[in-house]
């Protein structure tokens, strides 16, 4: 079965054709991937009607690459797959729209996808996929959540981001330094020079006795540390200051950020008893982060398992992969009712089997 799959839910224009393998794990066969950041640079971050008007440019020469990139043809496609939310709506609709109007032109079902699903069956796509159960954590700029996943479809809420996630902190506390956007990873790149002990950022909801997370305060925190070095500094703004103390602070916030998320994660390890981690999400690309869980994890001989770097943004790769294995584990089947509706907020535990 081929399964082609749209993302659009936010500022990248995906697309990807995935093959179900019999019990195997489904095999990525083309995917093309269109970021907008560079649109979006001027505004310091994303204008939702200009990413919609950019996947309407995008998504048909992205999708003619990939039939291309898979030696296939349209008529070859059995299963149409989009992403219906999370995401912003206007752009989740072009994505939509695109799929239900070629899946019905095909006479081919159709199949609406949940974004952070995809996210956490990313690492499948990966040289060492997992194995079913495992702790997932999914890491984004909207969110951050521990699940316990058991199989396609058996998702446990565990702990989640109760205001800003770990991404928001990311770009909003590289937006006070006044690093370009995206900020996170300038802030990443930045901070890998510096001291992460340089100041004593807080770790919110650390030693809580609960697995939800909080980085608003964090972000605040931040910015009250930026106006004091200004002052001290006897400069007007936070970019006059010396590299040296920009690089310490942006490696002591990623240092709080990185703590926490290691440290929740473990937690959640213990308490399910189980003996693998996903970690899925835009800032799972994180090297820190990476070497941080790798290491602890390690030392409890815990397997983790991430995505393929260039699939830890949003892509079609992951819709595609996240259709094929609802469709091949029987959880879900593709529809011939070609109206749509999208669902900019969308729990994840709320597509569980039973719900």
């Amino acid at each position: 079965m081929l399964v082609l799959g749209f993302e659009s839910s936010c500022d990248e224009t995906g697309v990807a054709m995935v093959q179900t393998n019999a019990a195997a794990v489904p095999t990525l066969l083309a995917h093309a991937l269109h970021s907008q950041i560079e649109m979006h640079q001027a505004f310091g971050g994303v204008v939702p009607e200009l990413a919609s008007r950019d996947h309407i440019r995008r998504v048909i020469p992205l999708t003619e690459q990939v039939m291309s990139g898979a030696g296939r043809t349209l008529a070859d496609v059995d299963v149409v797959a989009f992403t219906r939310g999370p995401g912003l709506a206007g752009a989740l609709l072009v994505g939509a729209g695109v799929a239900c109007a070629l899946a019905a032109a095909l006479g081919k079902p159709v199949l609406g996808v949940h974004h952070l699903e995809g996210h956490l069956l990313s690492p499948f796509l990966s040289a060492d996929p997992p194995e079913f159960p495992f702790v997932a954590l999914l890491v984004s700029g909207g969110h951050t959540q521990l699940m316990r996943v058991q199989g396609v479809g058996h998702y446990e809420l565990l702990g989640e981001s109760i205001d800003d996630a770990a991404g928001e902190a990311f770009d909003k506390s590289a937006k006070l330094m006044g690093l370009p956007y995206p900020g996170g990873p300038a802030l990443a790149r930045l901070g890998d020079n510096g001291n992460p002990k340089a100041y004593a950022l807080p770790r919110p909801l650390l030693r809580s006795s609960n697995l939800d997370f909080s980085f608003a305060g964090l972000k605040t925190a931040v910015l009250v540390q930026s106006q004091k070095m200004v002052a001290a500094g006897g400069v007007k703004r936070f970019e006059d200051l010396p590299i040296e103390l920009h690089r310490d602070l942006a490696a002591s916030t990623q240092a709080a950020i990185v703590e926490v998320l290691v440290k929740k994660s473990l937690t959640a390890l213990k308490q399910t008893g189980l003996s693998r981690l996903v970690v899925a999400g835009g800032v799972g690309a994180n090297r820190n982060l990476r070497e941080q869980l790798n290491a602890e994890c390690a030392k409890r001989h815990i397997r983790v398992h991430y995505p393929e770097l260039h699939l830890c943004t949003d892509n079609g790769a992951m819709i595609a992969m996240a259709a094929a294995m609802r469709l091949q584990s029987g959880q879900q089947t593709a529809s011939e009712v070609y109206a749509f509706d999208v669902k900019p907020r969308w729990p994840l535990d709320s597509i569980q089997i039973g719900r």
